[in-house]
């Protein structure tokens, strides 16, 4: 299960850090999609794409304060929840699919990193 964790962990983060570091140097006219969202609040999520990703893998490589890493899940559930309800009010079903299985794979790494973290 470790290595699961670590594998969807891997990958969640390089997601994370791509989508947010995008948001965050992106120009306010490239991040225009069929939702207009103010760019301020763009940039805000940016941040948090960013934090969090680090937050997935920091604390448990660097054995500092290892229960940051539920957290960090918990809080991109939370952003992925928002994305996924945006796309699909936005394009429907099929734009929703992605950032559902994003969203499912954030609460496997909160769930299954909790319980280690509590050890």
């Amino acid at each position: 299960m470790n290595v699961a964790l670590w594998i969807v962990q891997g990958l969640l983060v390089l997601l994370f850090l791509f989508a947010g570091g995008a948001k965050l140097v992106m120009s306010p006219e490239a991040m225009k999609g069929p939702v207009e969202l103010p760019v301020l609040f763009m940039r805000f999520i940016g941040v948090c794409e960013v934090l969090g990703g680090l937050g997935l893998v920091l604390p448990q490589l660097t054995r500092i304060m290892p229960g940051l890493t539920p957290l960090a899940a918990a809080g991109l559930v939370v952003i992925m929840i928002g994305a996924t309800v945006v796309s699909f009010m936005s394009a429907g079903l099929g734009a929703a699919f992605f950032p559902f299985v994003v969203l499912l794979l954030c609460i496997f790494v909160a769930r299954g990193r909790s319980g280690s973290a509590a050890r």
